[in-house]
């Protein structure tokens, strides 16, 4: 896998692209001279991991003939400060998945994330060696 960054202006604002060839835009805060033309890494790397398992369990659920109206996923991250460094990586990450449709089957949504985050979803693997990985479910009928 490769991606490559491309500066834009003078300052923090990147455009980031992979095999699919779709651009990203990255860019730092404000406070440190950004221009908020992007996302910030961080919130890259929780959108990352949601959309990985999101993938997934969309995925899952289409084999099972779930009929999904609405989906998504909410990502909330805690981040604290490393020692001597200025870095903050997360330790805690929570998911929420957030479902609509018609005659959805709890046990079937239930089993697709718990496949996703245990089997599947490689940002989980990658990100659960740091940080506690959690997630609650909401489902709405139609």
């Amino acid at each position: 896998m490769k991606v490559e960054l491309v500066r834009v202006n003078d300052a923090f604002h990147f455009e980031g692209s992979g095999s699919s060839e779709v651009k990203v835009h990255t860019d730092g805060s404000p406070e440190i001279g950004g221009s908020n033309l992007g996302v910030r890494p961080m919130e890259l790397l929780l959108m990352g991991l949601a959309s990985c398992s999101a993938i997934d369990v969309v995925l899952i659920l289409k084999k099972q003939r779930q009929d999904i109206t609405d989906f998504r996923v909410t990502a909330d991250g805690d981040r604290t400060q490393e020692a001597d460094t200025q870095r903050k990586p997360f330790t805690k990450i929570h998911l929420t998945f957030k479902f609509a449709g018609n005659n959805l089957d709890e046990s079937k949504i239930n089993r697709a994330i718990g496949l996703s985050m245990e089997k599947y979803c490689s940002a989980t693997a990658q990100l659960e060696a740091l940080a506690t990985i959690t997630y609650d479910v909401e489902i709405a009928t139609v």
